[in-house]
């Protein structure tokens, strides 16, 4: 299942107005034992990169138990994030010392959705 973006998928990412604000959804389904793994991840994504690149986290909360979804779609949390463009976001996943944190990330997830939004009104 599907946890870290490609190259591919980034090369995609940026051929979409790379200069226009972005917020990300991410929906985050955890391994067994991965919320500490993620906490950890978070905390540097919030005292250090997001800070770094100039990003914020508009919400992050817990998911419930879905209300409109077909079984096994529930999601255990989910944040938005927004970044200034979708250059600095790609600026973010290509900073070697956030590379070195990302397998907190990685490790802590069994699935995730991580889909780029932009706000009515701005396309």
């Amino acid at each position: 299942m599907a946890v870290d973006p490609t190259g591919q998928d980034l090369k995609e990412f940026l051929a979409t107005d790379p200069e226009a604000p972005v917020v990300m959804l991410n929906l985050l389904r955890f391994a067994d034992g991965g919320r500490e793994s993620y906490e950890r991840y978070a905390a540097e994504l919030r005292e250090t990169f997001l800070p770094r690149h100039s990003g914020e986290v508009l919400y992050a909360g817990d998911g419930g138990p879905a209300l409109v979804a077909e079984e096994g779609q529930a999601w255990d949390a989910v944040l938005l994030v927004r970044y200034p463009s979708r250059t600095a976001f790609s600026r973010m996943v290509a900073d070697p010392e956030y590379q070195q944190v990302t397998r907190w990330r990685t490790v802590a997830l069994q699935q995730a959705v991580l889909q780029p939004t932009t706000p009515w009104g701005n396309s």
